[in-house]
């Protein structure tokens, strides 16, 4: 199996380079409007919106980032393919205006245009975060009526386009490849996700630093794992230091990013070259895991039915017994497009696990 990646620097509200309906799974974490440190981003595409933020005008200002954003929900609407997944990570955001305090609804506006849209919108997922602030009091401290409470949490919203997507018999044995094990079904799909901590980039310049809202690769690599098959096309229009693509990368998907801010090329090309190893290592991560899963339940008295056919070791479902993870033997790197080669040998495959695990004998035999 071979993924292409390219990463676009222009802006995502017309994506010509992409084929309609060629995306199967959007993963994207826009600017917040109403959060300051994006007010330039939004205003250089809308001249209104510094003026109506200097009137402490909270709704024009809210309203006009917004429909920014839905320009680009429209291309997204156009490339994704029927059946296919958008999800978006965003915040509400808090802020002062003039003499007023307010919450700005970021995460319902976009519910409503993909709603409005003709998508069904399945359950979220609550991202919580920690607070770095030393205290939480806002406001009035310990004076009611005008105490506010602190704002700790992020959406991640879900949404399908059109019917639940069919599979071929071909895709079939992909889906069974790219299934995951229970115990990590269990972890993503609750709807409140926590110790994912942010993702501070290690950028070369300090106004880069202060405009990267990255989220954590844990993020994306849940995501890109729950709503995608291996060698399926996933978009991030709001691509930022390259996190979607990395994840993309890692569990053997293709990838397309849009970013405006041209800036970011050279950081998105440094973490490219880390690929290799840092997927290696997520990999081994994810095994062990279940290694120390599945042994923890065998000295608890708990003997399973089902074995991986590649690998050997035991999986609780009939459903985890193809599981193939994409190894990458080869990666080629040429201006923004990166072409990466993964292991689909089974028997190279079970060497790989060998090596770096040793021979397991079931519980079964």
């Amino acid at each position: 199996m071979i993924t292409e990646h390219r990463t676009i620097f222009g802006n995502s509200n017309d994506m010509k380079n992409i084929n309609s309906g060629s995306v199967n799974l959007v993963v994207t974490s826009p600017p917040y409007p109403m959060i300051e440190m994006w007010d330039e981003v939004f205003s250089t595409q809308n001249d209104n919106i510094m003026k109506w933020l200097n009137k402490a005008d909270g709704h024009q200002s809210f309203n006009g980032m917004h429909e920014i954003l839905e320009r680009v929900w429209k291309e997204v609407d156009r490339v994704l393919s029927d059946g296919g997944i958008v999800c978006i990570n965003i915040g509400d955001a808090t802020r002062k205006l003039g003499d007023l305090f307010q919450m700005f609804p970021n995460h319902s506006r976009i519910e409503n245009w993909f709603f409005n849209n003709g998508y069904q919108e399945l359950p979220s997922v609550l991202w919580r975060k920690q607070s770095n602030k030393p205290n939480k009091f806002m406001g009035s401290g310990m004076y009611p009526p005008t105490a506010y409470v602190t704002l700790e949490h992020e959406f991640i919203l879900i949404f399908r386009k059109g019917k639940p997507r069919a599979f071929s018999n071909e895709n079939k044995t992909i889906r069974h490849r790219s299934a995951y094990f229970w115990e990590e079904r269990n972890i993503w799909f609750s709807d409140i996700w926590m110790n994912l901590k942010g993702a501070p980039q290690k950028l070369n310049h300090s106004d880069l630093r202060k405009r990267s809202g990255a989220y954590p690769f844990e993020l994306p690599n849940r995501l890109i794992n729950m709503y995608s098959l291996q060698g399926d096309m996933v978009l991030d229009p709001f691509s930022g230091t390259g996190t979607t693509t990395v994840a993309a990368m890692v569990n053997g998907r293709n990838s397309v990013g849009y970013e405006i801010e041209s800036e970011f090329n050279g950081v998105i090309d440094s973490r490219i070259h880390e690929v290799p190893e840092f997927a290696n290592g997520i990999i081994r991560s994810r095994v062990q895991n279940h290694l120390d899963f599945i042994q923890m339940k065998n000295e608890a008295g708990k003997k399973y039915s089902h074995s991986s056919e590649i690998y050997g070791f035991d999986v609780v479902t009939r459903q985890e017994r193809k599981i193939l993870f994409p190894i990458i033997v080869n990666v080629t790197n040429s201006s923004n497009r990166t072409l990466i080669e993964y292991e689909e040998n089974e028997a190279n495959a079970k060497q790989w696990y060998d090596k770096n695990f040793g021979t397991v004998q079931s519980s079964l035999f």
